[in-house]
């Protein structure tokens, strides 16, 4: 092998980066950052607004999944980051962190020190929060936390229309609860994004202890005698991890990344012709994600961002924001929403909005020509599990990615019902004035099964995949609560993958918590200083 390192840290996104600068500032310790994509210098990466390039193609895989066989053999674009600071480079900024019950859930599997009481110092420890400095909120720390910038009047509107269907203002949806709809905070500083690349990694790249490493992607986890040795990039360069290997390439990356190094299932392994290191079923399992629906109407005037698709008010909007950081430019488009129930006997909201201040800002999504306005929803607790496989040996390939959306028929319920919350609130009288009709679905769209048609045609995916190698208390588990791999020595995996069950939220905030407290447990076993 080449040069050997203490840590090598496989994966540059909201875990990986985190991890990355939290081990290097102890000067003793040789951290390397590995990242398949590139450097995040393009300006998309940086201006708020720039969100609605992303799923579109900059700074990512280019992955679908597999045809849906509960949603009519449906194939979904399925954006996966490809850019250093992974999915907090290119999501839409958003600081949610799921419900208490979310982590309290995962201790009861068996996840001793996950609890939210034991999360909590993890979330604050990465905050530098410009409103709220309280028991749920810090400020000093790495992660830039903002309210928005370029709030419009049809917010204001969506709120009243909200309170007309009982739903509550809520001013911190990362505070004591969740329930209700508000501004979401977000992860910028300074009208600009605060990814995971910027904030941890950037400020830590002078240390000379601190290697990073972009175009960098892994064949294969090196593994001799049960123990991670180190790491196989595709040009064939081999690379010694002396203490550790550190995953945290996600919920998608892990477990294919895995896969391709022989831990995994034994007969999917065998199939491929990909030699047995370790029998591990679960491996892949237990994909999550919130399958996102999405109302939209045309507006009655200029009442969104959709106006500024005319190249003249483009220019405008940009010299806006040189001047003074406000405008369309500044805003992430998705941040106002909230949380609410579908079922009324859930302990904690189960449906979550995202209110999109235009039309068509993601891949595949419809664009209103005289302008709109867009309110997703998404249930938060899906009991479809779907999977993460290899297409071949090759490691260039893109992996087989299954959602296995609606496989559930409660999702397939529930999902409905948050949909028609949507189309409640949209038709509200506050919202009246603005909005000139409601586009999808529309009024043909009567019945449960043509909401179901609907949304097998008009859907997408909320980005907020999870699970796919799990921790927890049982022998099944992948992981320990610690995030070591069962069966192999050396290997931790850090990232959204780990969740026993997804949060009932975005995912970022959580993927930054788990590097936080990855980065913690690994200085306390190796007597780093914290």
């Amino acid at each position: 092998m080449q040069k050997g390192y203490d840590f090598i840290v496989i994966g540059g996104g909201s875990a990986g980066c985190t991890i990355a600068a939290r081990l290097a500032e102890d000067p003793k310790v040789e951290v390397l950052l590995l990242e398949a994509g590139g450097r995040d210098r393009h300006p998309f990466y940086h201006l708020p607004a720039g969100f609605a390039k992303m799923t579109k193609g900059i700074g990512s895989w280019g992955w679908s999944t597999v045809p849906q066989r509960h949603m009519q053999g449906r194939v979904f674009n399925y954006t996966q980051a490809k850019v250093i600071g992974g999915g907090s480079a290119i999501n839409a900024q958003i600081y949610t962190r799921g419900a208490a019950q979310d982590y309290d859930g995962w201790r009861q599997k068996g996840c001793e020190g996950w609890s939210y009481e034991d999360v909590l110092p993890y979330f604050r420890k990465s905050e530098d929060n410009d409103s709220h400095d309280n028991r749920y909120h810090a400020k000093g720390g790495p992660l830039g936390v903002s309210q928005p910038r370029a709030p419009l009047p049809i917010c204001d509107a969506y709120f009243e229309a909200a309170a007309t269907l009982g739903i509550p203002r809520n001013m911190d949806m990362t505070g004591e609860k969740q329930d209700g709809v508000g501004y979401y905070q977000l992860t910028q500083r300074n009208a600009r994004r605060s990814s995971a690349a910027m904030a941890f990694l950037a400020p830590n790249l002078w240390r000379s202890n601190l290697t990073l490493k972009t175009g960098a992607q892994v064949r294969r986890i090196i593994l001799r005698k049960g123990r991670a040795m180190g790491v196989e990039l595709m040009d064939g360069t081999r690379l010694a991890a002396l203490c550790e290997v550190v995953l945290s390439s996600g919920a998608i990356g892990s477990p294919r990344l895995l896969q391709l190094s022989g831990i995994g299932p034994a007969d999917h392994l065998n199939a491929l012709g990909i030699p047995v290191a370790l029998d591990q079923p679960e491996i892949g399992a237990n994909l999550q994600d919130h399958l996102d629906l999405y109302c939209i109407c045309e507006v009655s005037g200029p009442h969104t961002y959709d106006r500024f698709a005319k190249p003249h008010l483009s220019v405008l909007a940009g010299m806006q924001y040189l001047l003074n950081r406000t405008g369309p430019v500044a805003s992430s488009l998705f941040e106002t929403g909230g949380f609410w129930y579908a079922d009324p006997s859930a302990r904690s909201p189960d449906i979550q909005f995202h209110l999109g201040l235009g039309t068509g800002i993601e891949k595949g999504v419809e664009a209103m020509p005289q302008g709109g306005v867009t309110l997703n929803s998404c249930y938060l607790r899906p009991r479809s599990r779907g999977t993460v496989r290899l297409a071949s040996a090759d490691p260039r390939a893109a992996p087989l990615i299954d959602p296995n959306y609606l496989s559930d028929p409660k999702d397939r319920e529930l999902s409905i019902e948050g949909l028609k919350l949507t189309q409640a609130i949209l038709n509200a009288d506050p919202l009246k004035p603005f909005i000139k009709a409601e586009r999808l679905p529309g009024p043909s769209v009567k019945t449960d099964a043509d909401y179901f048609d609907f949304i097998c045609e008009h859907s997408k995916t909320s980005h907020h995949c999870a699970g796919t190698v799990r921790m927890g208390g049982d022998a099944a588990a992948p992981l320990d609560p610690d995030l070591t791999l069962r069966g192999i020595e050396s290997l931790r995996v850090a990232d959204a993958s780990i969740m026993p069950d997804v949060v009932s939220s975005n995912t970022n905030a959580a993927a930054i918590m788990i590097g936080e407290k990855a980065a913690d447990m690994i200085k306390a076993d190796y007597g780093i200083s914290r």
